[in-house]
């Protein structure tokens, strides 16, 4: 997805959304990896301390069909805003660069902070934390997700810059 877009251009043009539809992400994720700016239709993923579902999407193509056309996709990953495990690692960024998405937006941790700043994509997560998950195959994908509050659904649009991070049910623009 191009990142001919602004975070506050689309706030100023859906300000006055009362449906609910046009979603802002509350300011308390940090940037980790290698792009500040990324956008692109979502994909979920839901688990808690285990990145076993995490992994296996990194691992896959980011590569998303939409309407308008392939475009790499943002995994978001509610991981009930725990702080006492990582769900992202320097190898899980690097499966996810090499993968074709777009972004990763994490309610919860990453490690490995340095490699995570070399790969080339987006990720946001609360905060680092060096203790790794258990393996436990649990979780669920392709569900609608809570991140911070905030309701996030498979196929919603997400866009993340230096001012934050909003989400649409579909492809926006700012209005002139």
């Amino acid at each position: 997805m191009s990142t001919s877009f602004a975070t506050c251009d689309l706030c100023d043009a859906h300000k006055n959304d009362t449906t609910g539809a046009f979603r802002v992400l509350p300011p308390v994720f940090r940037d980790f990896g290698g792009v500040q700016k990324f956008s692109g239709p979502v994909v979920t993923v839901k688990c808690f301390e285990d990145n076993s579902l995490v992994k296996a999407a990194v691992d896959r193509s980011g590569i998303i069909e939409t309407p308008l056309g392939h475009l790499p996709g943002v995994l978001v990953v509610d991981g009930g805003a725990s702080l006492r495990r990582a769900l992202l690692g320097g190898n899980l960024g690097a499966a996810a660069a090499k993968n074709g998405w777009a972004g990763v937006v994490i309610d919860g941790c990453v490690r490995d902070v340095t490699e995570l700043a070399a790969c080339k994509v987006g990720i946001r997560a609360l905060a680092s934390m060096p203790w790794p998950t258990e393996k436990r195959q649990q979780g669920q994908e392709g569900v609608a997700v809570q991140v911070q509050g905030v309701w996030i659904y498979p196929g919603d649009w997400l866009y993340a810059d230096e001012d934050g991070i909003v989400v649409m049910p579909q492809a926006g623009r700012a209005r002139a």
